[in-house]
């Protein structure tokens, strides 16, 4: 996830090159704090630079922003529009993602079709202040045996406990501090991929 607030320091489209030279496919831009006209600036840059990269980028929240900026699609909130009208307004072939936080609104996810969830926080986050009560890997366990939807974990993602939520079913995990603020970038990418360059271990 490329969100400027974390890292102010580090361009978002050099970590997207970089990101996407190790082989990551999916790019999330989330900024809760800029001007429409300075988001849209920066997601115009991050757009072209996924575009030459083969990579796809979606829009935290904002189908307005996806939609201006011809992203491949938006990922939701809860409290955002519904995902049928995301549909409507990007296309068919938007991809669009919906942030859950428990088994009820896992269920729910199942009926309103998303392309993806994401499942969480997993684990605290200072990313989020105001995040939702933390589910644990127990939680996490059973939202997928609720679903057999693509799963993204969130919350509190680090290179010490990914092996742990690949394990327990996550089909990917969205992390934003352990890689934006790590001193190497690069290497803290490669440990983040290498829970799926074998088979996952079962969780306690």
């Amino acid at each position: 996830m490329l969100d400027p607030s974390v890292r102010p320091d580090r361009p978002l489209v050099d970590v997207l090159r970089k990101a996407a030279a190790l082989g990551v496919r999916l790019f999330q831009y989330r900024d809760k704090q800029a001007s429409m006209k300075a988001a849209y600036t920066q997601a115009l840059a991050l757009r072209q630079a996924a575009t030459e990269a083969g990579v796809c980028l979606i829009i935290n929240d904002r189908c307005d922003l996806a939609l201006a900026v011809n992203a491949d699609g938006v990922h939701l909130g809860q409290d955002d529009l519904p995902v049928a009208d995301a549909r409507r307004i990007l296309g068919p072939d938007a991809l669009i993602g919906l942030s859950t936080h428990g088994p009820e609104q896992v269920r729910q996810a199942a009926r309103l079709k998303p392309d993806y969830i994401g499942f969480g926080p997993i684990f605290s986050t200072i990313t989020k202040a105001d995040h939702d009560p933390v589910v644990g890997l127990d939680g996490l366990r059973a939202a997928r045996a609720l679903t057999t939807m693509p799963m993204f974990a969130i919350g509190g993602i680090t290179a010490d406990n990914v092996e742990d939520i690949v394990a327990a079913g996550a089909n990917g995990v969205a992390v934003i501090s352990a890689i934006l603020k790590a001193p190497d970038l690069e290497q803290a990418i490669k440990t983040f991929q290498r829970p799926w360059a074998r088979p996952a271990r079962p969780t306690p």
